[in-house]
């Protein structure tokens, strides 16, 4: 067995053991659970709902379609897509427990009960069989895994032949002056909020700090396609402050 324990990655713009990571994100959402909802709102002025939708719109959801929702959290990204999809099921899975619970509490927890289940698990080492899911997705959450390649890689597995991998995210501005204004925005503003909001400036600076250490557009793309994926591709969504890909395992 190889010797991972000096192998390090980011959190934030703090570099860590790689063994750490998994504990410090899990940390930063037990943290932030209770207001992650209110404030994905106020950080994006909304929209976020927008780029959800869009999401949706390029998946276009089929009746009896079974999705597997990674980092799914609260729930957004599945109460969507079994609205679009009319029926379905939707699994989804977080590292965290405090975030499921705080989605099982939503409305739409209750009245979408019996398509939902709700399982807390590791986006690298997925506690389900191969060819098992339809659609995977991953919403602002790949970037908090600690090897994204190997979460791309456990998506190609549990996804049955002709299913779909989608992956929303934020991304990089291709304009270097609207890059500087965007981050001025999120390094000086977005942690005052998550202090006044959520009593915690901590977890969104590391939040912000992610963002930055994220791959860009193309770099990603390379991933989803070295995962095994085809057909992968990309869209921007305003200008490039977040990202959507998508890839068929054919």
């Amino acid at each position: 067995m190889s010797d991972d324990s000096n192998k390090t990655t980011h959190f934030g713009f703090e570099t860590v053991p790689e063994g750490e990571k998994a504990g410090r994100v899990q940390g930063v959402f037990s943290s932030v659970a209770s207001k992650y909802d209110i404030m994905n709102d106020v950080m994006s002025v909304g929209i976020h709902r927008l780029w959800k939708d869009a999401m949706m719109d390029w998946l276009a959801p089929r009746q009896g379609q079974k999705l597997l929702d990674v980092a799914g959290g609260t729930g957004d990204i599945s109460f969507r897509f079994l609205k679009r999809a009319g029926f379905g099921h939707a699994t989804v899975l977080d590292l965290t427990e405090s975030m499921l619970i705080e989605g099982r509490k939503r409305a739409e927890a209750e009245a979408m009960a019996d398509q939902l289940d709700w399982v807390t698990g590791d986006a690298m080492n997925l506690p389900f069989a191969d060819n098992t899911f339809d659609v995977y997705t991953i919403s602002f959450g790949i970037r908090n895994v600690t090897r994204p390649q190997e979460a791309l890689n456990e998506a190609f597995r549990v996804l049955r032949p002709g299913g779909r991998l989608m992956v929303l995210e934020f991304s990089q501005l291709p304009n270097p002056a609207m890059q500087k204004a965007y981050d001025l925005y999120s390094f000086n503003v977005i942690p005052r909020m998550g202090q006044a909001i959520a009593g915690d400036r901590d977890s969104y600076q590391y939040l912000v700090e992610s963002i930055r250490n994220f791959p860009d557009q193309e770099t990603f793309l390379n991933m989803v396609r070295a995962a095994g994926f085809e057909n992968a591709k990309y869209r921007n969504l305003s200008m490039g402050i977040a990202c959507l890909h998508s890839g068929w395992k054919i």
